[in-house]
């Protein structure tokens, strides 16, 4: 049984195939099950790291917030003090706040480890003798896979055989040209960029095949080394950026008022420890302490309900970034259209036959072929399999020599193939790359085309030439071909498509077709489909345009065509100059570079590994429908959470500005420490029902972002008019009731309580209350329940030890008049604020930061990352 100690891919790198196969204790025909499971056991799964819910890292985390170091420093303070009922409130406060952010973030974690279990890459092994299709993670030192373009390397790997293999080494080197690759032995002590022999985990497969056997995996690969190092820190999304500035304005606002409440108390002689606690009280006050929870509890809610919608997302804060989607450019096939390729018919020229013309498509295949049937291959290989009939049994009689595979910069593939005609160069591709390469075509070739396109045909053509002094395929001999006809397919428009599309459009979200087929087949798509919007672009029209051409050019284009991987990565962009949020769906290979710039990258389950690992978002289905779905819930996310920052900033500066201005005039504090912080946790308690609650129509419409100037004016406009009723509740408790200490922060507390917590009805809608918006059930059940508990609190056995005493029953009836006041004048306020002085809670989108260091590591659980 071999360990990872056994060979270094440097060593590898040096020796001989038979030398590395033997040192791996392996053969060219692989490993049995057995002993792949013998030395899984040994050296573990392939993976850097796995997504598994830490329950102690969970917990440890609630103890680094800057307002739990504040509570622990009240708790302290007071116990030194003599406060000790103080210290035991505020203890069971901190209990409290720890076991509701553990609780949801723990959760969340759950969400997010199950979500990544339905992740996973799989890579083709040689177990038994047989090929196989194995979860990566499963592989072993000395297993025997096949590489093909468009995979990730899932291991380091010795190359056995290789058909002009290159790789992107880009995530390693930061070298973005591909790096081409041989089986042959390299010096040793070579640097890595220098391993020829070798590829690498977490490398791109940019063209050809080939043959490896696995020497490191996981931890022990460069890959696994560097990201381990590296830590597991992810860069921030815009919404978490935005959550970051919302704290710096917090923590500017409590800081600007505990400074001046503690100067104000020191000036009027109170006690320094009083005036400390009191201060800290405010600090704490004021900051929504339970934020974190909620968002983590929306973004939990939401990533099981897009589950169950076939939506997955890498990370659960990237169910935000969905909301704010503006323009979606996407691929065609199989999203707008059916995705079921099927081969029509073929059209021969000349004086081929159509017979023929299907027998050298066959050929000019680099998939393996066994039995006279592919294995893989793409769709449109499959396709033509399939429908070829006897023809296939014919390919049969023909010995494949040699291949140069497909790329996206050729757009063909060649074989050099042995059978009764003797040695023969066969192309097959788009039939502008393939006619370039010919002679002699026919006049009526041109005409023939055209025609299938304007009818949805998806083209692709053939040619051959004899070639006996050929042993291999090089690119220059790709030349002198006679073309043979054509091979038609067709793909229909999905019947959903039409009414995705109107949904989108609904959603504010405009669609642009971006696409490497032919510009006349896109276009017949999108007339069916009923997509307007503009024209149509070309890869060749586009390179002649500068980039301020092509941005103004952008806005007016629906279908972009015949476009090479870099020509769609510009298209995006150089779009996000506009501010719009881009997203961007794709699921191949040649789909990378544009997942990678857009501001959401969108793939599918049946991808490539690459454009997976691109994405941000794997739709488990490719269906529009699917994608609008999650870009409802991901703008009903981000609005509930707003309505918690909303009513909790204005409520909490507007309770703790009351709070600082009557200890200027009082000859007490208007309300204890424990108090405030009990005040302020009863009333985060209620608000963890918000992200259950509903979300009115129209603010699902259009994006919403962050807008931290709109927090600010909100604060400053609805904190007076909260601080407008505690001093009410103030005049009443002094004039009317003659209250002491203890009976007036009794009145203050429930007052306090039940304002901020009903106002929630006014907040969470811009039109009437309960009446055309009515709230969710939890949300309902959860304020009416905190504010019967602010109401008993002071009649209960526990007031006095909270500093409380029994209210009169007339106190009840001016509070129910203030509320109904309050709740009257905060609904006026609502109407004004947003549709006269702000008019929309949106704003243009933020510029961001470009995401290719994010996404360089970024592999679901299956794949490098683990």
């Amino acid at each position: 049984m071999v360990t990872e100690t056994t060979i270094t891919v440097r060593d590898a790198a040096s020796r001989t195939v038979d030398e590395v196969l033997h040192g791996l204790g392996t053969s060219a025909a692989g490993l049995g099950a057995a002993e792949a499971v013998a030395r899984r056991s040994v050296v573990g799964p392939n993976a850097v790291r796995t997504h598994h819910a830490q329950p102690l890292g969970v917990l440890v985390r609630q103890f680094r917030s800057p307002l739990m170091a504040l509570l622990l420093v009240a708790s302290a303070v007071s116990l030194v003090v003599g406060q000790r009922t103080d210290a035991v409130i505020i203890g069971l406060i901190v209990v409290a706040s720890v076991v509701l952010g553990f609780a949801n973030e723990y959760r969340a974690e759950r969400a997010s480890e199950a979500l990544h279990s339905q992740l996973r890459h799989r890579a083709v092994a040689r177990r038994d003798g047989a090929w196989c299709s194995l979860d990566v993670t499963e592989l072993v030192p000395g297993d025997v896979i096949r590489l093909e373009m468009g995979a990730v390397v899932p291991a380091d790997v010795r190359l056995l055989s290789a058909t002009s293999l290159s790789c992107n080494e880009a995530v390693l080197t930061g070298e973005a040209a591909a790096v081409d690759k041989d089986p042959a032995p390299v010096p040793a002590r070579a640097p890595v960029a220098e391993l020829r022999s070798c590829a690498f985990m977490g490398t791109i497969v940019h063209t050809g095949s080939a043959e490896a056997v696995v020497v490191a995996t996981g931890g022990r690969t460069e890959f696994g080394r560097i990201a381990l190092a590296l830590g597991e820190q992810q860069p921030q999304t815009a919404f978490q950026a935005g959550l970051r500035s919302f704290s710096m304005l917090l923590a500017w606002v409590a800081g600007v008022l505990t400074a001046g409440i503690f100067v104000i108390n020191l000036v009027l002689a109170r006690p320094l420890i009083d005036a400390l606690l009191f201060s800290l009280a405010i600090a704490v006050g004021i900051t929504p302490q339970l934020l974190p929870a909620v968002v983590t509890t929306s973004l939990a809610t939401g990533s099981r309900r897009l589950a169950r919608r076939k939506v997955l997302v890498k990370r659960l804060v990237c169910i935000e970034d969905l909301g704010d989607i503006e323009t979606l450019f996407t691929d065609k096939t199989g999203t707008l259209t059916e995705g079921r390729i099927a081969f029509q018919h073929a059209l021969a020229t000349g004086d081929a036959a159509p017979d023929g013309v299907v027998l050298a498509g066959l050929l000019a295949d680099e998939a393996a072929v066994e039995g006279g049937r592919t294995v893989g291959g793409n769709p449109l290989d499959v396709a033509l399999w399939e429908g070829a009939g006897d023809i296939a049994a014919t390919a049969a009689r023909y010995r494949r020599v040699a291949v140069l595979p497909f790329d996206h910069v050729r757009r063909r593939v060649s074989a050099l193939v042995e059978g009764p005609e003797g040695r023969l160069l066969v192309t097959k591709g788009a039939p502008e790359a393939v006619l370039e390469r010919c002679v002699g075509v026919p006049a009526e070739a041109g005409a023939v085309l055209e025609r299938e396109f304007r009818t949805g045909g998806r083209v692709v053509a053939v040619a051959r030439r004899p070639a006996p002094e050929l042993a291999v395929v090089a690119v220059d001999d790709e030349r002198d071909l006679t073309l043979l006809g054509f091979l038609v397919f067709l793909d229909r428009p999905k019947a959903s498509a039409a009414s995705a599309l109107a949904r989108l459009a609904g959603l504010g979200i405009t669609v642009r077709v971006v696409t490497g087929d032919n510009p006349a087949v896109a276009e017949y798509v999108c007339d069916q489909l009923g997509l307007d919007g503009g024209g149509t672009l070309t890869g060749a029209e586009l390179d002649e345009l500068d980039d301020d051409a092509l941005v103004a050019r952008i806005a007016d284009t629906r279908v972009f065509a015949r476009m090479d991987p870099e020509q769609k990565e510009r298209v995006i962009r150089l779009h996000r100059r506009s501010g719009r949020d881009v997203a961007y769906l794709g699921d191949g290979v040649n789909d990378a570079l544009a997942l990678h710039a857009a501001d959401v990258g969108i793939s599918v389950e049946s991808a490539t590994d690459v454009a997976r690992d691109a994405a941000d978002v794997v739709l488990l289905a490719k269906d529009l429908d699917v994608l609008a779905d999650g870009v409802i819930e991901g703008r009903r996310i981000f609005a509930n959470t707003i309505k918690y920052v909303l009513m909790g900033t204005s409520s909490n500066f507007g309770n703790m500005f009351s709070a600082a201005a009557a200890s200027a005039f009082l000859p007490f504090l208007p309300m204890l420490p424990s108090q405030i912080l009990l005040n302020n946790l009863l009333y985060d308690a209620s608000q963890m029902t918000i992200p259950t609650d509903r979300v009115d129509d129209e603010q699902l419409q259009r994006p919403s972002h962050w807008d931290i100037g709109l927090i600010r004016r909100f604060m400053s406009v609805f904190g007076p008019i909260s601080s407008l009723f505690d001093f009410l509740t103030f005049a009443v408790m002094r004039n009317v009731f003659d209250a002491g200490p203890s009976l007036f922060r009794s009145g203050w507390f429930v007052e306090s309580l039940a304002t901020q917590s009903l106002v929630i009805f006014v907040i969470r809608t811009r039109r009437v209350p309960f009446t055309r918006s009515r709230p969710g059930p939890l949300v309902v059940a959860g304020t009416a329940a905190v504010v019967l508990i602010a109401a008993l609190l002071p009649g209960s056995p526990v007031a006095d030890t909270l500093g409380f005493e029994p209210l009169p029953l007339g106190f009840f009836a001016v509070l129910a008049a203030m509320v109904v006041a309050y709740l009257v004048l905060a609904e006026a306020g609502t109407y004004v604020f947003f549709r006269r002085m702000v008019g929309t809670v949106s704003r243009p989108a933020p510029a961001r930061h470009e995401r290719i260091h994010r996404r360089a590591a970024r592999f679901s659980h299956g794949g490098p990352l683990g």
